[in-house]
């Protein structure tokens, strides 16, 4: 089982940038894929950007232009860097393979965009 721990959250202003970043205790490669997902305040989770094993991305419309996902498959690590993020960004931030497996949800990163 491979558990996934993110990190890199914080307060933002409008227009800024966060990196998140997702540690996997295991060998990625049982994921084939792996995507970052968010929740936001009454919201449900969404996907929000998946990457293939061979480094092809998809992205949510809202998220298009502005995130960019990567992964080092070497380090057991996949990153999410977020650029002019808006408050509707605002949720608590999660990595998961795709589809996500419900024994690997960690606890997230929270993301605070203020207007």
């Amino acid at each position: 089982q491979v558990q996934l721990v993110e990190s890199g959250g914080g307060l933002v202003q409008a227009g800024g940038s966060l990196r998140l970043s997702c540690a996997a205790s295991g060998n990625l490669f049982s994921f084939n894929t792996m995507g970052w997902y968010r929740q936001g305040p009454g919201k449900q989770r969404e996907s929000v950007a998946e990457i293939s094993s061979g480094g092809r991305t998809n992205y949510a419309d809202s998220v298009k232009g502005r995130f960019t996902i990567s992964r080092d498959n070497a380090q057991n690590m996949v990153y999410l860097q977020m650029n002019n993020l808006k408050p509707e960004d605002t949720a608590v931030y999660y990595c998961n393979s795709v589809p996500p497996k419900e024994q690997s949800w960690g606890q997230g990163t929270r993301v605070t965009v203020s207007s």
